[in-house]
């Protein structure tokens, strides 16, 4: 028993890397971008979330290191093309949302104190 106990939880384990890489994408920012309150430099970055529907967090990270996590709500799509849609900000890049091909990450704002 005490076996097939330790043979399950061995292969759970091996599985959860393979879920995890089904909420990962690797995306390409093409100019530097401020992604919450992180400038975050043009270059190529793995992009991840957890949650689900109006409660989703979004992590951009590169070589390992997180760079920003921010709220977003996951929204259903059919996006012909991966991208990113972005607003200019005093003359910067401010990411809004991330397309994905069967949803889309719309970046959200927190809610502040005052409201």
């Amino acid at each position: 028993m005490k076996r097939l106990l330790g043979l399950a939880i061995i292969l759970c384990s091996l599985s959860l890397p393979a879920f995890a890489a089904k909420n990962t994408k690797t995306i390409t920012f093409w100019e530097n971008t401020k992604v919450g309150s992180t400038q975050v430099p043009a270059g190529d970055y793995k992009v991840s979330w957890t949650g689900a529907d109006s409660n989703v967090q979004v992590t951009i990270a590169r070589n390992g290191k997180t760079l920003a996590t921010v709220p977003a709500k996951l929204v259903p799509a059919n996006n012909e093309h991966v991208g990113m849609s972005t607003n200019t900000v005093n003359g910067v890049a401010v990411l809004e949302s991330i397309q994905l091909d069967k949803f889309s990450l719309e970046l959200t704002k927190p809610a502040s104190a005052g409201e």
